[in-house]
């Protein structure tokens, strides 16, 4: 049977073969995970339901009931304020970092290096480093202001609930800024030094070069960062658990800590479940508009001969 088949048939069925364990992990681990909580989301769950075996489908009351709810709203306001006040300063620092670094300089290489010691360390390590730091009683920059003579400023940063956001957002630029700064010079080393060469001949400074040449030709790159950036911040969990577990007075309880505590708080796994779907909500929105944006580029007539 198999030598009757054509030679592109044949390269075509050894094609899906190879793509069979990735599409059987995806399966597995992706598509069952993502169906089972859109199931768990139209129906009545709570412990001894799921214990007992008794589910109940309820339709769309989960989602009325998590859309009803004034704490739901306040941690999706939570999350756009940590993931608006993340990306801007971590997009910033991390492009001017690359300006920095995309021409070479004596140990650039190990500075380079060190900052990607941010990146690299577990969340859970650099939400414990930072609870350190931002403490009241023996947290370094309390110590550092009181050592330079700026004791009045020392603040309780993590228990006040006017700062705590901000000490929460803080940890989460210093993870971010060095992947930011990567990409980007990734983008930056991709433009020819020609453009610049001869700007520069016509008269044009670094301030009218960054604007008219480099800006321009890193918005593919400086689009794609943003949306990362925004799907990965928009859902993190694990540095706002460490550093304040959502308090105080649910002054950093983002949207995923809500989705938690649904969960493993009250056992409300249904409503656990929608308030997870509706997570995906602004990263898949993201998303598609990119998509899209990408697809109007490919789309759009490059021009042809003058």
């Amino acid at each position: 049977m198999s030598r009757s088949l054509s030679p592109s048939a044949r390269r075509r069925r050894e094609g899906y073969l190879f793509c069979l364990p990735g599409m059987a992990f995806l399966a597995l681990f992706l598509a069952y995970p993502l169906l089972y909580n859109v199931w768990t989301s139209v129906h009545d769950v709570d412990l001894g339901q799921l214990l007992g075996g008794t589910e109940r489908f309820n339709g769309l009351d989960n989602y009325r009931t998590v859309i009803g709810d004034p704490a739901f709203w306040h941690s999706v306001r939570l999350s756009l304020i940590f993931t608006g006040g993340s990306l801007l300063f971590q997009f910033t620092i991390g492009f001017a970092l690359a300006l920095l670094f995309a021409r070479p300089f004596p140990l650039g290489g190990l500075l380079r290096s060190l900052l990607l010691v941010a990146w690299l360390l577990p969340p859970v390590v650099s939400g414990t480093l930072f609870r350190w730091l931002l403490d009241a009683e023996s947290g370094a920059y309390n110590a550092l202001l009181e050592g330079v003579g700026l004791g009045a400023l020392s603040h309780d940063w993590l228990t006040d609930p006017a700062t705590s956001l901000a000490g929460v957002v803080l940890a989460n630029i210093w993870i971010g800024v060095p992947f930011n700064m990567l990409l980007l010079l990734v983008g930056l080393h991709t433009i020819d030094p020609e453009l610049h060469d001869a700007a520069a001949l016509d008269g044009a400074g670094a301030r009218q070069r960054l604007r008219h040449i480099t800006l321009p030709l890193m918005r593919p790159v400086s689009v794609t960062v943003l949306l990362l950036g925004l799907v990965y911040t928009f859902k993190v969990f694990d540095i706002v658990f460490v550093m304040t577990g959502g308090g105080p007075v649910d002054a950093t309880r983002v949207l995923s800590l809500y989705v938690y505590e649904v969960f493993f708080t009250f056992f409300r796994f249904g409503q656990g479940a929608a308030a997870g779907l509706l997570l995906l909500v602004v990263p898949l929105l993201a998303g598609l508009l990119y998509v899209r944006r990408l697809r109007h580029e490919d789309a759009a007539p490059t021009g042809g001969a003058v």
